[in-house]
């Protein structure tokens, strides 16, 4: 169950949208904070991190793109829901890219919303006993999101880190592009496995440098595995 206190903070300039996902998101339980533009949304965080942030990628001032980004320069690493009137794939490439969680289209169902913020709430928020994975020359602790490989911390984008943490929990396990999409974005992103190809790219380069053998290993036809040295 997602906490019911969890911290959203809405980012919208049209004030009647503001509005609309304050009141329904505050009757579905959360603590609601709303902002016009993202200057201000940026000043927010670092007045009082929240949980998640709803974010309109077309505001006044800065980009929800450009908001996200130096979100993540600075350290922030809790999701972003990003709401944009666009529906095209190269926008969600975009802002998965740049640190984003996910992607919902104007016009939008308020259930959805609600849905979709407390599946990725679940997802980020989930604790398993241990707090550390280890495989082979790999290690993740899963508290701090500190990641290294062979002794040397690498720095992972949000949605790096969950793909990554998802590979290694099944490590010498092959997964489908289908399951990696349902996994660790928890939807089927219209079909589009090309999301999935893009973030084993940007790990592969990330890990595979630093170590003798690559771990990362695509399996043709299939999907891909963390091989873990014997």
């Amino acid at each position: 169950m997602t906490e019911p206190s969890a911290k959203i903070l809405v980012v919208d300039d049209e004030p009647h949208i503001r509005d609309l996902l304050t009141t329904s998101l505050r009757f579905g339980g959360f603590d609601v904070r709303a902002v016009a533009n993202g200057a201000a949304a940026i000043s927010a965080v670092l007045e009082d991190e929240p949980d998640l942030i709803l974010l309109d990628v077309m505001l006044p001032d800065i980009s929800g793109f450009g908001v996200t980004k130096r979100l993540r320069a600075s350290g922030f690493a809790s999701p972003i829901l990003f709401l944009t009137a666009k529906d095209d794939t190269e926008d969600k490439i975009t802002g998965l890219t740049v640190g984003g969680d996910d992607y919902v289209t104007k016009p939008f169902s308020l259930d959805e919303i609600i849905a979709r913020i407390k599946a990725i709430l679940r997802r980020t928020m989930a604790e398993t006993d241990d707090a550390t994975i280890d495989v082979g020359e790999l290690s993740m602790n899963q508290d701090t999101h500190e990641v290294s490989v062979a002794g040397e911390e690498i720095e992972l984008s949000p949605t790096e880190f969950k793909l990554l943490r998802y590979l290694m929990l099944n490590a010498n396990r092959v997964l489908s592009k289908a399951q990696i999409l349902d996994h660790v974005w928890e939807y089927d992103f219209n079909g589009d496995v090309g999301i999935v190809e893009s973030y084993i790219s940007y790990l592969r380069r990330k890990i595979d440098d630093r170590v003798e053998e690559p771990m990362i290993v695509t399996k043709r036809g299939f999907g891909y595995m963390l091989k873990s040295p014997k």
